[in-house]
């Protein structure tokens, strides 16, 4: 690889040919919903174990939205089962005898 080289814009690292670091925040420093930093001893509201938000009203928000997915998938899943079971009892199975001279 490249010798890297120091930015004096950022001070960060780069290696010759690769595009520009990007800052990946920590999951705990905004809200998952509406991205209002979280810190400065205010509660975090937890959901689904690793996902902060700001207030009740955030999660509360979120919990519906998934709520609401997980009902579609649920409906498209049950019309495609009932799909392919229909399709599935409309075929015709021949059960004669051949007599073969």
């Amino acid at each position: 690889m490249a010798a890297s080289s120091s930015s004096p814009r950022s001070g960060l690292l780069y290696y010759a040919g690769c595009e520009e670091y990007t800052h990946e925040p920590h999951f705990l420093e905004a809200c998952f919903l509406c991205h209002k930093p979280l810190g400065n001893n205010i509660d975090i509201f937890m959901y689904r174990g690793n996902t902060p938000f700001c207030s009740k009203e955030c999660r509360q928000e979120q919990m519906e939205f998934d709520e609401a997915k997980e009902k579609s998938w649920n409906i498209r899943s049950s019309v495609r089962k009932s799909d392919s079971n229909k399709s599935s009892t409309s075929k015709t199975v021949r059960s004669d005898t051949v007599a073969v001279a």
